[in-house]
């Protein structure tokens, strides 16, 4: 089975979608930075919230051998995002839709990528508690997670990445999938 990445944009108010997190893109070295301090290897799923154009996924299944979907509200920028993975050759890895990040299920992912803010982090983790298994890797652009404490913060092309591995649940093996 091929690995599966995610990205998304946030939330719903007044009974629509509403761009809450503008988009913005993520230069190439911090991409390269995310996708090492998530340890991205071949046979990851990849969930990247906010994907925007979807150049996290892109490099992720172009460099690091991961497939992915990519969430995002904006149906433009997830047009934009299919059309560049098809230049990229990684069309068959990455799929993209247009849904909303807290509708998202995201039990299948090894990573988790996003470049939201802070209020959209600080409401997304219960969510990432619940639904994401022990040792999934949670790496954040710019952002971080509260009083979450980072596993790892480092700089790159004048921006903090931070890093965050889901914790063993009580009863469960503390071993980290894959």
């Amino acid at each position: 089975m091929l690995p599966t990445m995610v990205s998304c944009s946030a939330s719903t108010i007044f009974g629509g979608p509403a761009l809450d997190v503008p988009y913005k893109s993520t230069r190439r070295e911090v991409v390269a930075l995310m996708l090492e301090m998530g340890e991205v290897k071949p046979g990851d799923t990849v969930i990247d919230l906010g994907t925007g154009d979807g150049r996290i996924l892109i490099a992720a299944a172009k460099e690091r051998g991961a497939t992915g979907l990519g969430v995002d509200l904006d149906p433009v920028l997830i047009r934009k995002a299919s059309a560049a993975a098809r230049k990229a050759g990684v069309a068959d890895k990455v799929r993209f839709e247009a849904a909303d990040l807290f509708e998202t299920d995201l039990s299948s992912a090894d990573v988790v990528t996003m470049y939201l803010l802070p209020e959209v982090n600080l409401r997304l983790r219960p969510q990432l508690f619940a639904q994401l298994k022990p040792g999934t890797r949670v790496v954040s652009h710019a952002f971080d997670m509260g009083d979450w404490k980072p596993e790892a913060k480092r700089r790159a092309g004048g921006a903090t990445v931070y890093m965050w591995r889901i914790p063993a649940r009580p009863g469960t093996p503390t071993q980290t999938p894959r």
